[in-house]
């Protein structure tokens, strides 16, 4: 792994979006520079590749994008966790509480591999709410989960109580401002 890579030049930030006062990590400008994406995907990579992962389990939307190659170099399974209504076959679903409202995710149950390890990814981390609901739903779907990734955390939300003991790994982590 490459440790002198700038990451955090990468990532734009944007004051004040969605509303004023926040600071938005935008992880579209890593997937528009090649050695940035390369860099995230190859820390990925040496990141766990010691460590049993069954399969991966991607969060919609941006976590797609991180974990299908991922899952391609590693030879895993890609299991997709979806926004409500957008899974064909038979689900199961989680709800979780939004700053304004809940939302629900959901992945099709028999893409879980029974009691084999599964690595839950996204882009960022924030809160940790749609990543419990993930991984709760890993569980239900009779696996183990095997810990969390994310490119970027933000510790200063308190994510690790939301997510307990599972291990949670970040390739770069903001502590506000």
């Amino acid at each position: 792994m490459d440790n002198v890579f700038d990451l955090d030049s990468a990532i734009r930030k944007v004051p004040d979006f969605p509303k004023k006062g926040i600071l938005f990590y935008d992880i579209t400008s890593i997937l528009a520079d090649p050695v940035a994406f390369k860099h995230c995907i190859d820390s990925m990579i040496d990141a766990y590749r010691g460590e049993r992962i069954d399969a991966v389990a991607a969060i919609e939307s941006r976590g797609f994008v991180f974990a299908a190659p991922f899952a391609d170099r590693m030879g895993i399974p890609l299991i997709l966790i979806r926004k409500k209504g957008k899974l064909p076959g038979e689900t199961i679903s989680r709800k979780y509480q939004l700053e304004y409202g809940e939302a629900e995710i959901e992945v099709h149950e028999m893409d879980v591999p029974k009691g084999k390890r599964v690595l839950v990814v996204d882009d960022l981390i924030a809160t940790g709410g749609t990543l419990k609901a993930a991984t709760e739903l890993v569980v239900a779907a009779g696996a183990q989960v095997a810990g969390i990734f994310g490119v970027v955390g933000l510790p200063f939300l308190n994510y690790r109580s939301m997510l307990g003991g599972v291990p949670i790994k970040t390739l770069i982590e903001y502590h506000g401002e």
